[in-house]
């Protein structure tokens, strides 16, 4: 399955078409992210290249507060438009059968509007019994007094709404609401991994509380810290609506706050929330673990990090392709003209897209580390929670997209142009056979990785099939003539990928439609 994701300020029809080629005609989805400006004449661009086929809009909330906007109304939404190709679904949740649980909600707030301060009643100690890791107690609102001074409760530790930088917060609930729904065990306690928060406290909201009254919901259990396991009833399907207001979906709090973690001190322009691009992925590639995702509009790289979450929380092997350019914003490249750099320049190019924000912030999402190499602060919330500093076990690769002369595109002038495709064929894991020619500059008869293999010189086919990996997955073979790949083709093992490339790679790699 192809699931294509992307956020273009404005499309195209010749774009479009482009999209329409790709995508996988049995089973795929194109997804693209568009604010009220747009959407209309976006929406009828779809219907007309993508005719026939399924398509549905979503209001995604994005800002609960609105971002304020002279003379108009507050923005706090934007909308994500949905293509449906072959026998793609949108699927319920959980399937027939199946019991998922309730998603919980933190108690303390992390976005930048729920500061100490904002709600006077909101910043209390919550004392943690050391030895049971239960709450003992629930402390009366601070006013300016410092943390440091709350008096002490024996056997416990006091648990403020702190980030892991040291950024006072607040808690979700006043203390009064945080004992009822303790009392009625709707709060869950967790061990944290930070001195600042060494306790981690998440509560089921009054909406899902309700719903356990009316059969909705059900109650299965209770933990060991007298919470409720509370599910969707086995065999009950919970149908996505066409309006998001999770709080996860907050592009301040997880876009912009977030990508902060991850490259201090860099500023991108609205980046999305990476929970909203998660569970929009999730919905078609949940059961599919060797999906391919395109996001042909990178931006900052929450795609690719999205991914890496799903693929942590399943073990699975999906691919997330990124493409995108290395722009310069308006106003710093202003600034830049005038201290007379002109794109090319490795002043100029350093603060590109790609450069300052896409390429550090996925390497920082995978290694765990900002640019600086210092371990990244925070943990992941919703779904899959743990440390950023732990990072992914991805394997990541970052190709410069160049224009090739067609005179030069031969065997031994071009190959390491093309070499990353093939890899990308027969994976996207391991090394990559980067040249055609040893370090002598003669021609190589053939190469091998563990996963794919690369014969060039048709003469040494059986030298080549001799040295077959038992984990090869792909192969290639270089040569224009049908009967001569026909042949080499048969002597290998039939559960081999094995691919034709021409010996002029602008034949072998264009996109041939009628």
């Amino acid at each position: 399955m192809d699931c294509k994701a992307s956020r273009p300020s404005e499309f195209g029809v010749s774009r479009l078409n482009l999209a329409r080629s790709l995508l996988n005609p049995e089973d795929s989805v194109l997804v693209v992210t568009i604010d009220e400006r747009e959407v209309h004449r976006l929406a009828l661009l779809l219907e007309q290249v993508f005719a026939g086929r399924r398509h549905q809009m979503v209001s995604i909330t994005i800002n609960p507060k609105g971002t304020a906007r002279p003379n108009e109304f507050s923005r706090v939404d934007e909308f994500a438009l949905f293509v449906l190709v072959g026998s793609a679904v949108v699927p319920g949740a959980p399937a027939s059968g199946q019991a998922a649980e309730v998603r919980w909600r933190y108690l303390r707030r992390n976005d930048l509007e729920s500061v100490r301060g904002t709600r006077p009643r909101q910043f209390y100690p919550i004392y943690v019994n050391e030895q049971t890791a239960l709450i003992a107690k629930v402390g009366d609102p601070l006013g300016p007094e410092d943390p440091l001074d709350v008096p002490k409760v024996a056997d416990c530790v006091p648990v403020f709404p702190i980030r892991e930088d040291g950024l006072q917060m607040e808690w979700g609930l006043t203390g009064p609401t945080l004992k009822r729904s303790l009392d009625a065990g709707f709060v869950h306690v967790t061990v944290g991994q930070h001195n600042n928060q060494p306790y981690i406290f998440s509560y089921l909201t009054t909406p899902n509380i309700k719903k356990i009254a009316t059969g909705e919901l059900a109650v299965t259990g209770t933990r060991g810290d007298g919470s409720k396991i509370v599910v969707i009833p086995a065999g009950k399907v919970s149908r996505p609506t066409s309006v998001w207001r999770d709080r996860s979906h907050d592009a301040g709090a997880y876009g912009t706050s977030l990508l902060g973690t991850l490259i201090p001190g860099r500023r991108f322009p609205f980046p999305k929330s990476l929970y909203a691009v998660e569970d929009t992925i999730r919905f078609f590639v949940k059961d599919k673990p060797d999906a391919v995702v395109l996001d042909f509009f990178g931006g900052s790289g929450t795609t690719a990090h999205a991914v890496a979450r799903l693929n942590h929380q399943d073990d699975g092997r999906r691919q997330s392709i990124t493409l995108t350019n290395n722009e310069v914003a308006e106003a710093e490249a202003k600034a830049l003209r005038a201290r007379g750099l002109r794109p090319g320049d490795p002043d100029w190019e350093a603060l590109g897209i790609f450069e300052h924000i896409t390429r550090p912030r996925v390497t920082a999402a995978v290694t765990g580390q900002t640019p600086e190499g210092i371990p990244v602060t925070g943990e992941y919330r919703f779904t899959d929670e743990f440390p950023m500093a732990e990072g992914f076990e991805e394997n990541v690769e970052f190709f410069e997209l160049t224009y090739l002369d067609a005179s030069r595109v031969e065997v031994n002038l071009a190959f390491a142009g093309i070499a990353p495709l093939l890899w990308l064929r027969a994976g996207g894991r391991g090394p990559i056979i980067e040249q055609c020619v040893n370090g002598n500059g003669r021609r190589k008869p053939y190469a091998w990785t563990d996963r794919y293999g690369v014969l060039f010189n048709c003469d040494r086919w059986r030298g080549f099939v001799s040295k077959l990996p038992v984990t090869a997955t792909t192969v290639f073979i270089v040569t224009d003539s049908t009967t001569e790949f026909a042949h080499i083709a048969g002597e290998l093992p039939g559960h081999l990928d094995v691919v034709r490339l021409y010996e002029r790679y602008l034949t072998t790699f264009a996109i041939n439609e009628r």
